[in-house]
């Protein structure tokens, strides 16, 4: 059974769980009580067998205006020991959704700022209206984009962190696609059609293979190409003799739709 929460609001249909950040009158700013609701979601998701697909996104005009200010007012009057076990609480929350073993997607509207870009920099795939306004603002604010930076450095390289990182200007839909914060940036009007596109492309796939793939490429980045050659033939070897592997073959030669998809 799904709980009730404060900040987002879920939804499990068809093998998509929907989550949307829902604090729309403060541009789903972060607080305390997301970033603990949105980490035990992610962590229920990864335990569940019939999800196939995970949606992120915010209601309202915007996906996330970062941290809200209460909270950093909150926080600015921390100790040490105290800074340290929140920003703790943040790297666990993007961690959570970067370690999903379902695929996930962000689907990101209206401004993404501060914190937010930790949010969708850990989903697999991530789709941006083109007037979305960006910015890692938190050198503004005297700080650093730290918890996030392993994440959005994984998308974006060394010296695009650099410059965006530092400068925390603000940028458009396009020029965040042409740093590979993310995937696809479309009008508007487009929004709604890419992610249905890009679901249904999901929902083609095997699921235990698509989780396995996820698991593969983690694996693979984590080592030099020489460690990895047994491990990725003992994986395909393992995958074509499993179940699913067996069936799409099958449906393949059979020239049909697998199981999967009906």
């Amino acid at each position: 059974m799904i709980p009730s929460y404060n900040t987002i609001i879920t939804q499990k249909e068809k093998g998509i769980y929907s989550i949307a950040l829902n604090r729309p009158n403060l541009h789903n700013a972060m607080n305390d009580v997301m970033i603990a609701e949105l980490t035990y979601v992610f962590v229920e998701i990864s335990r569940l067998t019939d999800v196939r697909v995970v949606i992120l996104r915010g209601n309202g005009k915007s996906f996330c205006a970062g941290a809200d200010l209460n909270y950093m007012k909150n926080i600015a009057q921390f100790g040490f020991e105290e800074n340290a076990k929140d920003g703790k609480k943040l790297a666990t929350l993007y961690k959570s959704i970067y370690d999903c073993p379902i695929p996930t997607l962000a689907v990101v509207h209206g401004s993404a700022f501060g914190g937010a870009n930790g949010l969708l920099a850990a989903c697999d795939i991530v789709i941006a209206e083109e007037n979305t306004t960006f910015a890692f603002s938190e050198v503004k604010l005297g700080i650093a984009p730290a918890t996030i930076s392993p994440f959005v450095i994984k998308r974006i390289g060394e010296f695009g962190a650099k410059e965006l990182m530092t400068t925390g200007r603000r940028f458009n839909g396009k020029e965040a696609e042409k740093w590979h914060l993310i995937n696809h940036c479309v009008p508007e009007n487009e929004l709604e059609d890419t992610l249905n596109k890009i679901t249904k492309q999901l929902m083609t796939s095997a699921p235990d293979a698509v989780k396995q793939t996820k698991a593969i490429i983690g694996e693979v980045l984590k080592k030099e190409i020489d460690e990895v050659i047994d491990y990725t033939a003992n994986k395909l070897a393992e995958l074509r003799a499993s179940e699913e592997g067996q069936e799409g073959m099958e449906a393949f030669l059979e020239k049909r739709k697998p199981n999967w998809t009906e």
